[in-house]
C-alpha cells in the first residue's frame, strides 16, 4: 500500500484525529505545519476517513500545481519546453511523494501558483498563495524572497525570459510590495497558535529537535556525513543504508546548488533565489535524510533542465536515471522502506 499511514503520514493523520501533541511525547507532531491538515479534515468531514482525505487533498494538489507549472514555463519558454519541465519533474526520482499524504505537493501549488500570478500582474492572488506556502512548511518562507525579486525584475523590466512569448506585461505598482510583504503572516499565524495552546511560539523548532533538526551550520552537518555510520540506528546494515542514502542525497544537494548559480548567472533572481535558499535552509538543519524530497519542490531546476534537454543524448540521459531511479524508489517506499 503505497499510501499507508507510514513516516510523515501517519503524524498528519494523527494531527487531523487527536490535534497537536507537544509536551509528554518523544516525536512531537508541532514539528508538522497546519495547512495540510487543515485540508485533510474538511474533506474527511465529506468522505469520514483522514488517510483518504489526505490522499485525496495531495493529488489534487499536484494535478493543480502541474497545470500551473505547465503554464507557467509555456507562457515564458514555449509549449516544447513545457513538455520536457513537466516530464522531468514528474519522473524525479522523489516525485511519488506527490502522490502520498506529504507536503509536497501543496507547497508546490502554493510555490508555483504564487509565481504564475505574479507573472500575470495578480499579486493579490500571490500573495495569498504566499502566505499558503507558508502555512504549509517553514521552508515556504523562501516564497516572499521569491516575490520581492520577481516584483523588482518586472519593475525594471529585466526579466530574462521577457520577450519569449510576447512583451511583458506593464510594471507592477508599488502596491504589489505587499506580496512579499505579507507572505510570512502564514508561519506567524502558526507561531501565534503555538503560542496561545502551548506557550511556546517556537514549538515547531523545539519540536524538530526530536529529530534530530536543529538549526546547524551546514559545514557541521557534512562533518557527520563523513563519520563512520552510528550503529546507534540499529544494525549494521541499516546504518550503513541510513549512510548510503545520506551520500546520496548529498550528491542531490550539490547539483541543486549548481543549477541555483546557474539561474543567478542568468540573471533569473527570483528563480535562482527560490533554489538556493531551498536548499540551503534543509541542508542547515542537521540532517541529511529527506533532502531529495525537498529538492524536488524546487520547480525552476526542471525549467532550466529543460531548455538544455533539447540536446538528445541530455534528454535521454535524464529521462533514462531518472525513471530507474523513481522506479526503485517507488517500490522501496510502498514496501515501508525509508527513503526520504
Amino acid at each position: 500500500d503505497v499510501f499507508g499511514s507510514r513516516w510523515d503520514t501517519g503524524f498528519y493523520v494523527s494531527i487531523v484525529e487527536e490535534g497537536y501533541k507537544y509536551e509528554g511525547v518523544p516525536l512531537p507532531s508541532v514539528a508538522f505545519f497546519p495547512l495540510l491538515p487543515l485540508l485533510m479534515r474538511a474533506v474527511s468531514s465529506l468522505v469520514g476517513d483522514a488517510l483518504v482525505a489526505g490522499i485525496l487533498v495531495s493529488n489534487a494538489a499536484l494535478l493543480l500545481a502541474s497545470f500551473l507549472f505547465y503554464q507557467l514555463v509555456a507562457d515564458s519558454w514555449g509549449e516544447d519546453v513545457a513538455d520536457r519541465a513537466i516530464w522531468y519533474w514528474l519522473i524525479f526520482p522523489a516525485a511519488f511523494f506527490g502522490s502520498a499524504v506529504y507536503t509536497e505537493s501543496l507547497f508546490l501549488l502554493t510555490a508555483i501558483g504564487a509565481l504564475y500570478f505574479a507573472r500575470r500582474g495578480y499579486w493579490e492572488v500571490a500573495a495569498l498563495l504566499g502566505i499558503a506556502a507558508a502555512l504549509t512548511r517553514f521552508v515556504g518562507l523562501i516564497v516572499a524572497p521569491m516575490l520581492l525579486l520577481e516584483w523588482w525584475m518586472q519593475w525594471r523590466n529585466k526579466r530574462p525570459d521577457a520577450g519569449a512569448q510576447g512583451e511583458m506585461s506593464r510594471k507592477p505598482s508599488f502596491w504589489a510590495l505587499l506580496a512579499p510583504a505579507v507572505a510570512p503572516l502564514g508561519t506567524l499565524a502558526y507561531m501565534a497558535y503555538l503560542w496561545r495552546m502551548f506557550g511556546d511560539p517556537l514549538a515547531f523548532v523545539h519540536g524538530a529537535a526530536a529529530w534530530a533538526r536543529q538549526p546547524t551550520s551546514p559545514l557541521t552537518t557534512i562533518g557527520g556525513l563523513l563519520q563512520t555510520p552510528d550503529a546507534g540506528w540499529g544494525t549494521a546494515l541499516l546504518a550503513g543504508h541510513v549512510h548510503l542514502d545520506n551520500w546520496l542525497d548529498f550528491g542531490f544537494i550539490l547539483v541543486f546548488l549548481f543549477l541555483g548559480f546557474v539561474l543567478l548567472y542568468q540573471r533569473r533572481w527570483s528563480e535562482g533565489m527560490f533554489v538556493l535558499l531551498g536548499v540551503i535552509i534543509p541542508f542547515s538543519s542537521g540532517l541529511l535524510m529527506s533532502q531529495r524530497r525537498y529538492m524536488w519542490v524546487l520547480f525552476p531546476v526542471f525549467i532550466l533542465l529543460a531548455q538544455w534537454g533539447k540536446r538528445p543524448w541530455l534528454d535521454r540521459l535524464v529521462t533514462a536515471v531518472s525513471l530507474v531511479c523513481l522506479a526503485l524508489f517507488t517500490i522501496l517506499f510502498a514496501n515501508g522502506y525509508w527513503v526520504g
